[in-house]
Protein backbone atom coordinates (compact mmCIF):
# COMPACT_ATOMS: atom_id res chain seq x y z
CA UNK A 1 0.00 0.00 0.00
CA UNK A 2 1.21 3.36 -1.04
CA UNK A 3 0.03 6.12 1.06
CA UNK A 4 -0.20 10.02 0.52
CA UNK A 5 -0.17 12.56 2.89
CA UNK A 6 -0.42 16.11 1.90
CA UNK A 7 -0.44 19.05 4.32
CA UNK A 8 -2.55 21.79 3.65
CA UNK A 9 -1.32 24.32 6.75
CA UNK A 10 1.79 26.32 6.09
CA UNK A 11 2.40 25.72 10.25
CA UNK A 12 4.88 22.83 10.22
CA UNK A 13 4.18 22.84 13.84
CA UNK A 14 0.77 23.45 13.86
CA UNK A 15 -2.42 20.92 14.66
CA UNK A 16 -3.12 19.63 11.44
CA UNK A 17 0.63 18.97 11.07
CA UNK A 18 0.49 17.00 14.32
CA UNK A 19 -2.96 15.01 13.25
CA UNK A 20 -1.18 14.04 10.03
CA UNK A 21 1.85 13.10 11.91
CA UNK A 22 0.26 10.12 13.24
CA UNK A 23 -0.74 8.98 10.45
CA UNK A 24 2.38 9.18 9.35
CA UNK A 25 4.14 7.33 12.27
CA UNK A 26 1.46 4.48 11.87
CA UNK A 27 1.86 3.92 8.26
CA UNK A 28 5.34 3.62 8.82
CA UNK A 29 4.97 1.26 11.80
CA UNK A 30 2.18 -0.60 9.82
CA UNK A 31 5.28 -1.00 7.11
CA UNK A 32 3.25 1.23 4.50
CA UNK A 33 4.79 3.33 2.30
CA UNK A 34 4.25 7.17 3.25
CA UNK A 35 5.14 10.06 1.00
CA UNK A 36 4.19 13.39 2.38
CA UNK A 37 3.97 17.11 0.46
CA UNK A 38 3.82 20.28 2.26
CA UNK A 39 1.65 22.66 -0.11
CA UNK A 40 2.95 25.48 0.94
CA UNK A 41 6.44 24.42 -0.15
CA UNK A 42 5.40 24.07 -3.60
CA UNK A 43 6.25 25.95 -6.47
CA UNK A 44 3.11 26.11 -8.55
CA UNK A 45 1.80 28.59 -10.76
CA UNK A 46 -1.54 29.93 -10.23
CA UNK A 47 -4.32 28.21 -13.23
CA UNK A 48 -5.38 30.53 -16.11
CA UNK A 49 -8.72 29.17 -16.29
CA UNK A 50 -7.89 28.43 -20.04
CA UNK A 51 -9.69 25.13 -19.99
CA UNK A 52 -7.28 23.51 -22.28
CA UNK A 53 -6.35 20.95 -20.02
CA UNK A 54 -9.83 19.73 -20.49
CA UNK A 55 -9.67 18.36 -23.37
CA UNK A 56 -5.57 18.19 -24.53
CA UNK A 57 -5.71 16.37 -20.84
CA UNK A 58 -2.65 18.34 -19.96
CA UNK A 59 -1.55 21.76 -18.28
CA UNK A 60 -0.07 24.39 -20.97
CA UNK A 61 1.80 26.10 -18.67
CA UNK A 62 5.12 24.65 -18.06
CA UNK A 63 5.85 22.17 -15.39
CA UNK A 64 6.13 22.52 -11.93
CA UNK A 65 4.75 20.72 -9.01
CA UNK A 66 1.42 20.45 -9.28
CA UNK A 67 2.31 17.38 -12.10
CA UNK A 68 4.79 16.05 -9.57
CA UNK A 69 1.93 16.24 -7.18
CA UNK A 70 -0.77 14.97 -9.27
CA UNK A 71 1.99 11.98 -10.33
CA UNK A 72 1.85 10.94 -6.57
CA UNK A 73 -1.91 11.10 -6.23
CA UNK A 74 -1.79 8.33 -9.06
CA UNK A 75 0.61 6.42 -7.97
CA UNK A 76 -0.93 6.17 -4.43
CA UNK A 77 -3.54 3.95 -2.80
CA UNK A 78 -4.62 6.16 -0.42
CA UNK A 79 -4.68 9.88 0.54
CA UNK A 80 -5.16 11.65 3.49
CA UNK A 81 -5.53 15.78 3.51
CA UNK A 82 -5.16 17.97 5.97
CA UNK A 83 -5.92 21.63 6.07
CA UNK A 84 -6.80 23.97 8.56
CA UNK A 85 -10.03 26.40 7.48
CA UNK A 86 -9.58 29.76 5.82
CA UNK A 87 -12.51 31.70 5.80
CA UNK A 88 -14.72 28.60 5.34
CA UNK A 89 -12.91 26.96 3.08
CA UNK A 90 -9.06 25.06 2.29
CA UNK A 91 -6.17 27.73 2.36
CA UNK A 92 -5.58 29.06 -1.29
CA UNK A 93 -2.16 27.07 -2.06
CA UNK A 94 -3.82 23.99 -1.66
CA UNK A 95 -6.80 24.48 -3.73
CA UNK A 96 -4.28 26.17 -6.21
CA UNK A 97 -3.12 22.44 -6.57
CA UNK A 98 -6.35 21.32 -6.87
CA UNK A 99 -7.29 23.58 -9.67
CA UNK A 100 -4.09 22.78 -11.68
CA UNK A 101 -4.41 19.12 -11.82
CA UNK A 102 -7.93 18.95 -12.38
CA UNK A 103 -7.47 17.08 -15.69
CA UNK A 104 -5.76 14.40 -14.26
CA UNK A 105 -8.80 14.03 -11.42
CA UNK A 106 -11.49 14.13 -13.89
CA UNK A 107 -12.74 13.77 -17.25
CA UNK A 108 -15.65 16.23 -18.99
CA UNK A 109 -18.06 14.51 -20.64
CA UNK A 110 -21.14 16.42 -22.54
CA UNK A 111 -23.18 14.74 -19.35
CA UNK A 112 -21.15 14.34 -16.38
CA UNK A 113 -17.28 14.55 -15.59
CA UNK A 114 -15.89 11.09 -15.27
CA UNK A 115 -14.16 10.35 -12.26
CA UNK A 116 -10.13 9.77 -13.25
CA UNK A 117 -9.45 8.24 -9.26
CA UNK A 118 -11.23 5.40 -9.09
CA UNK A 119 -10.42 2.94 -5.91
CA UNK A 120 -8.37 5.58 -4.08
CA UNK A 121 -9.62 5.66 -0.31
CA UNK A 122 -9.07 9.09 1.60
CA UNK A 123 -9.40 10.84 5.19
CA UNK A 124 -9.69 14.16 5.32
CA UNK A 125 -8.71 16.33 8.26
CA UNK A 126 -9.27 20.12 9.38
CA UNK A 127 -9.51 22.52 11.85
CA UNK A 128 -10.47 25.82 13.11
CA UNK A 129 -10.07 28.69 15.50
CA UNK A 130 -14.20 28.43 16.15
CA UNK A 131 -15.41 26.66 19.14
CA UNK A 132 -17.79 23.10 18.22
CA UNK A 133 -20.27 22.91 17.94
CA UNK A 134 -20.26 26.24 15.85
CA UNK A 135 -16.76 25.08 13.72
CA UNK A 136 -19.59 22.56 12.04
CA UNK A 137 -22.79 24.66 12.39
CA UNK A 138 -21.09 28.00 10.83
CA UNK A 139 -19.35 25.96 8.03
CA UNK A 140 -15.71 26.95 9.04
CA UNK A 141 -13.81 23.29 9.31
CA UNK A 142 -16.93 22.00 8.01
CA UNK A 143 -16.51 24.49 4.97
CA UNK A 144 -12.99 22.95 4.61
CA UNK A 145 -14.18 19.54 4.69
CA UNK A 146 -16.73 20.43 2.17
CA UNK A 147 -13.97 21.91 -0.22
CA UNK A 148 -12.27 18.59 -0.02
CA UNK A 149 -15.07 16.16 -0.39
CA UNK A 150 -16.07 18.25 -3.85
CA UNK A 151 -12.65 17.12 -4.85
CA UNK A 152 -12.43 13.83 -3.99
CA UNK A 153 -16.17 13.09 -5.37
CA UNK A 154 -15.25 13.93 -8.20
CA UNK A 155 -11.96 12.63 -8.25
CA UNK A 156 -13.67 8.92 -7.80
CA UNK A 157 -12.54 8.66 -4.07
CA UNK A 158 -13.73 6.56 -1.50
CA UNK A 159 -13.47 9.09 1.44
CA UNK A 160 -13.84 6.73 4.52
CA UNK A 161 -13.38 8.88 7.39
CA UNK A 162 -13.46 12.87 8.23
CA UNK A 163 -11.84 14.70 11.11
CA UNK A 164 -12.97 17.91 11.63
CA UNK A 165 -11.62 20.26 15.21
CA UNK A 166 -12.90 23.17 16.36
CA UNK A 167 -11.72 25.64 19.30
CA UNK A 168 -7.55 25.72 18.57
CA UNK A 169 -7.39 29.01 19.41
CA UNK A 170 -8.12 27.80 23.07
CA UNK A 171 -7.20 24.47 23.08
CA UNK A 172 -3.94 24.36 20.39
CA UNK A 173 -2.79 20.94 21.64
CA UNK A 174 -3.69 17.51 20.60
CA UNK A 175 -6.15 16.14 23.13
CA UNK A 176 -6.34 12.22 23.61
CA UNK A 177 -9.65 12.21 21.53
CA UNK A 178 -7.84 13.45 18.40
CA UNK A 179 -5.49 11.05 18.60
CA UNK A 180 -8.11 8.20 19.22
CA UNK A 181 -10.19 9.84 16.11
CA UNK A 182 -6.53 9.91 14.33
CA UNK A 183 -6.17 6.09 14.85
CA UNK A 184 -9.31 5.34 13.98
CA UNK A 185 -9.60 6.95 10.69
CA UNK A 186 -6.22 4.92 10.12
CA UNK A 187 -7.47 1.03 11.04
CA UNK A 188 -10.70 2.16 8.23
CA UNK A 189 -7.90 3.31 5.81
CA UNK A 190 -6.19 0.30 6.26
CA UNK A 191 -9.34 -1.89 6.27
CA UNK A 192 -10.71 -0.50 3.08
CA UNK A 193 -7.40 -0.50 0.81
CA UNK A 194 -5.28 -3.62 2.18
Amino acid sequence: MKLLIINGSPRKKGLISQLLRIFHEQAIASGIEVTEVYANDLQIKPCMGCMTCRSKRHCVLPEDDAQRVLTLIQQADAIVIGAPCYWGNIPGQLKLLFDRIVYGMMRDTPRFPEPLMQGKKAVFISTCTTPFPFNILMNQSHGAIRALREIGRFSGWKIVDTIERGGTATHPQLSPRDISKCHKAFRKLCATTI
